[in-house]
C-alpha cells in the first residue's frame, strides 16, 4: 500500500511539474499578448511575423498604392479642364497622408472661401483715432520676441496678429491698451493651435506685469465677442505651406534655404500695415516670387505650376512683391529687428543675412510665362 501511494505521490508531482513548465513557457506569449500597442504598429492585416512574409508579397502594397497615385496623376492630366485646374498632378505624386491627395484641392478652395473672413484694409484711417501704423509694427515686432521666447507654433503668431487686426477693425482702442490686446490675441492663438498652451500669469509676465490677470481675460473676452469666436481664419503660413512644395518641384539649389527663406519673408510681410489690402493667398505667392528671386536671380521667379496653384499671375503679384522686396532691403521697417535678429540663426540657415538685388526686373511680373 505504501509503494502504491509513494507512486501516486511521485505521478502527482510530475504532472504538477509538467504543468508549471508549460505555464513558464507560456508566460512570455502572455506577456507580449498584454503589451500596449501604438497606433503607428496596428495594422489592416492578420497578425503575421514579418519572417513568414516573402519579399514579394511586402512589395505588393507599395506597388499598389503606386498604381493607384498613378492613375489619379495621369487622370489629373488627361482631363485638361477641371483636374488640372485644381491642381491634382503634383498633389497625387506626394506620399505623404497628412497631404491628403485624395481631397486636397477641395480643401483649398474651402480656405480661398474662408479669405473673405479678413479685417479691413484701411481701420487705422476710417476706425482707429489714437493709433498708426508705426504702433502697430512696433506690437508685431514684440509679438514676434514674445513667439519665439515661449517657444510658439509660427500659426499661433499668425493668427494672433490676425485677431488683433479684425478686433481694431470694428473697435476704437487707445495706445494704452494696444499691447494688452496683444498679448490676449496671443493667448487665444495659443489656446486655439498649441497642445499646451501657455497661462494667463505668463502673459501678464512677458509685460511685466503691467497688466493684470483680470484685464487679460477681460479682454480676451471682448476680442472673443468681436470675433463672434470665428478663429480659423485661413493665414499666410496656410498658404505657404503648399506654394513651397510646389515650387520645390523644380528648385537646384538647397531646399531648406528656401523654405526658411520664405517663412522670413512672410514674417516680415506681418510688420507692414500696407500688407492688409493684400488676401493672404496672394502675399504667400509673393513670398515664393521674391525667395526664388533672391536666391536664383538670373532665373524668372514664376513658372506655370506656381501659376496654376496659387491661381495668381506675375503681373497681380507685383505690389506685394515690391513691398515686402524694400522690408527685405531695409527700405521699410528697417528699425524693426526682431525679425531680421531670429532669422540670422544657424538653425534657420540665416537667411535674413542673404541680399536680393536692389531692383527687380519688370520682364519679370510680365504674364506670359515659357
Amino acid at each position: 500500500m505504501r509503494a502504491m501511494a509513494d507512486k501516486e505521490n511521485c505521478t502527482r508531482v510530475t504532472r504538477l511539474s509538467k504543468k508549471r513548465a508549460a505555464e513558464a513557457m507560456a508566460a512570455p506569449l502572455q506577456q507580449q499578448s498584454k503589451k500596449r500597442v501604438v497606433l503607428g504598429e496596428i495594422t489592416s492585416g492578420p497578425n503575421v511575423g514579418l519572417s513568414q512574409i516573402s519579399e514579394q508579397q511586402k512589395l505588393k502594397p507599395r506597388r499598389a498604392k503606386r498604381k493607384v497615385l498613378k492613375a489619379v496623376a495621369e487622370e489629373g492630366v488627361t482631363e485638361k479642364g477641371k483636374n488640372e485646374d485644381r491642381g491634382i498632378y503634383i498633389d497625387a505624386k506626394s506620399d505623404d497622408p497628412q497631404m491628403c491627395a485624395a481631397y486636397v484641392s477641395e480643401i483649398y478652395e474651402y480656405i480661398r472661401q474662408m479669405e473673405k473672413r479678413r479685417p479691413l484694409p484701411d481701420y487705422i484711417e476710417k476706425v482707429q483715432k489714437d493709433l498708426s501704423a508705426n504702433m502697430r509694427g512696433i506690437l508685431v515686432d514684440w509679438l514676434i520676441e514674445v513667439a519665439e521666447e515661449y517657444a510658439l507654433l509660427p500659426d499661433t503668431l499668425y493668427l494672433a496678429v490676425s485677431y488683433i487686426d479684425r478686433f481694431l477693425s470694428t473697435n476704437v482702442l487707445t495706445r494704452q491698451k494696444l499691447q494688452l490686446l496683444g498679448v490676449s490675441s496671443m493667448l487665444i492663438a495659443s489656446k486655439y493651435e498649441e497642445i499646451s498652451p501657455r497661462n494667463v500669469e505668463e502673459f501678464c509676465y512677458i509685460t511685466d506685469n503691467t497688466y493684470t490677470k483680470d484685464e487679460v481675460v477681460e479682454m480676451e473676452a471682448d476680442v472673443l465677442k468681436s470675433l463672434k469666436f470665428e478663429l480659423g481664419s485661413p493665414t499666410i503660413k496656410t498658404f505657404l505651406r503648399r506654394f513651397t512644395q510646389v515650387s520645390q518641384e523644380d528648385y537646384k539649389t538647397a531646399k531648406l534655404q528656401l523654405e526658411f527663406l520664405g517663412y522670413y519673408l512672410a514674417e516680415l510681410s506681418l510688420l507692414d500695415y500696407s500688407c492688409l489690402k493684400f488676401l493672404p493667398s496672394l502675399v504667400a505667392a509673393a513670398v515664393i516670387f521674391l525667395s526664388r528671386f533672391t536666391l536664383q536671380p538670373n532665373l524668372h521667379p514664376w513658372n506655370k505650376a506656381l501659376q496654376q496653384y496659387s491661381g495668381y499671375k506675375p503681373s497681380s503679384l507685383k505690389q506685394c512683391v515690391l513691398i515686402i522686396h524694400d522690408l527685405q532691403l531695409s527700405r521699410r521697417g528697417g528699425a524693426l529687428i526682431a525679425i531680421r535678429e531670429k532669422y540670422k540663426q544657424h538653425k534657420f540657415k540665416c537667411v535674413s543675412t542673404l541680399s536680393s538685388p536692389p531692383e527687380i526686373p519688370d520682364s519679370y511680373f510680365e504674364d506670359v510665362i515659357a
